[in-house]
């Protein structure tokens, strides 16, 4: 209703209003969230680890201090590489704006605690015939009038059932739960660089391997060459030299391509384009970090797989809060006030002001069980992600079981293969001594240097494993296995 106000009116709208104020303030202070308040879903996990002793049970928290976990390896041009992929890689950024929506969605339900101010300016031109059809085109033009109008308007919606608080709660879930899709894909990326890196540093270690042995295969198939010509030994060793030569030289080439498309991998993964990057050899490879004997629980709390699945349970939670809510009806209360006149001149002048202010409270009676269907669609939603939360829990422990299984095992096979490494070294050594000295044939020789060089290759590879794993194992646990106290600082929700 819209009224013109008077001293008189004031004076007896104001004891009422107080009474409403009162009465509406107490409504609100004793008014409770509907739906059901979150609790973190049961996980039934092992007390332990079976590969390893000191792992107890924990909850999920991931703000622990990941750190710069790649520098394990002591390679600073690999923490170079990481440090670029985390401010140039695609992924992530399409991962940090995917963030800073959910965030702004977050101070959206922030915004819709507060009032609203709305300000209208209008200029209508209405007319409203006076006389019959008959009648002249100036009477009836005679009742056209202009209507100038300035209105300030005030709403606010007063969440009585929770129905904001609850939106709020599961967009700020939400938002939590985009960070941590944030911190998982960069730690998977640079998972994926790093093990591109230290493949490609290991191919440098084979190739090494391949130009010395090719250049031992050369000086033999020279050594042959001379002892054919002094009929010590025949053609056929001059064959089997050139043979054993080329396969070498065959497996050097076949190493270029694979390297090339290592080092392709880790330009994308920095945003780069492969054409404008190049890594250059190096003598080293990166040495293989020491594991401890026990690791925390915590760790695999850092995971952030496993909080962005959690709080999906959180965001899936508050949402039937917000479908239940719609059963209870919608409290706005409203004023508007302003000013509206048939002239421009003294338009804005007190005569011609007028207000209204009231509550307004809406309920839907009836919506062919819409309200029924979609809080079962809730509920529903949440049950599933309650179930891939637990599901993310137990592939965590089975992939950090399985990482240090295979980081047991390959140590144990390095070994072994170190062993059988240093026997074929002693027995190239001693069948190319009787070589010289004319005691046995070059197929010999070709039976042990070829040995000799599968167990060096195979080295190689065990070592090339066991660095891969070893990453395997840091991502699995959330990125490292440092347990120094000190929480990482998460960003504001807000966005601010």
């Amino acid at each position: 209703m819209t009224h013109r106000p008077n001293a008189s009116v004031l004076q007896r709208t104001m004891p009422f209003r107080r009474t409403f104020g009162v009465a509406l303030c107490a409504l609100l202070l004793s008014a409770c969230a509907v739906g059901p308040d979150y609790k973190k879903p049961d996980v039934t996990t092992p007390a332990h680890f079976k590969q390893a002793e000191g792992w107890t049970q924990a909850n999920p928290s991931d703000a622990i201090a990941r750190g710069a976990w790649w520098e394990i390896y002591g390679d600073a041009q690999l923490n170079g590489l990481v440090e670029k992929l985390n401010t140039s890689n695609q992924t992530v950024a399409q991962y940090e704006a995917q963030y800073r929506q959910a965030a702004a969605l977050v101070r959206s339900a922030r915004g819709a605690f507060f009032p609203t101010l709305d300000l209208t300016t209008s200029k209508n031109r209405s007319s409203q015939g006076t006389g019959s059809s008959s009648s002249s085109l100036s009477s009836s033009s005679s009742g056209i009038r202009d209507t100038y109008n300035a209105q300030l308007g005030v709403s606010w919606e007063a969440d009585i059932w929770g129905k904001l608080r609850r939106g709020l709660e599961a967009d700020k879930a939400s938002a939590q739960a985009s960070l941590a899709d944030l911190a998982s894909m960069q730690l998977s990326l640079q998972s994926q660089l790093v093990q591109n890196y230290l493949q490609l540093r290991v191919i440098d270690e084979q190739k090494r391997l391949l130009e010395s042995t090719v250049d031992t295969y050369q000086r033999s198939l020279k050594l042959t060459e001379n002892q054919y010509r002094a009929g010590i030994s025949g053609r056929d060793a001059i064959a089997q030299a050139q043979t054993q030569l080329k396969s070498t030289q065959a497996d050097l080439i076949d190493l270029a391509w694979q390297r090339a498309q290592f080092e392709s991998a880790i330009a994308v993964l920095m945003g780069q384009a492969p054409a404008d990057f190049s890594l250059a050899p190096t003598m080293d490879v990166p040495a293989l970090p020491q594991i401890p004997a026990q690791l925390p629980s915590q760790l695999l709390e850092r995971r952030p797989d496993i909080a962005a699945a959690e709080r999906s349970v959180m965001a899936a939670n508050a949402n039937i809060g917000v479908a239940k809510a719609a059963y209870y009806p919608d409290l706005t209360l409203s004023m508007n006030g302003g000013y509206s006149s048939s002239t421009f001149n003294n338009w804005i002048s007190l005569p011609n002001r007028f207000w209204s202010v009231g509550p307004q409270l809406a309920m839907n009676l009836f919506d062919g069980g819409q309200r029924a269907a979609e809080v079962d669609r809730t509920e529903a939603v949440y049950d599933q992600t309650v179930a891939q939360y637990r599901q993310t829990v137990l592939d965590g422990f089975k992939e950090v079981e399985d990482y240090m299984a295979q980081l047991r095992v390959y140590e144990q096979e390095a070994g072994v293969r170190k062993e059988a490494l240093d026997a074929a070294r002693d027995s190239l050594r001693l069948t190319s001594n009787q070589y010289k000295a004319g005691l046995i044939g070059y197929l010999d020789v070709v039976n042990v240097q070829t040995t000799a060089l599968s167990n060096e290759r195979s080295v190689l590879s065990v070592l090339q494993s066991r660095l891969i794993a070893s990453v395997q194992l840091i991502a699995a646990l959330g990125g490292g296995w440092n347990a120094e106290a000190g929480l990482r600082r998460e960003p504001e929700i807000s966005g601010r």
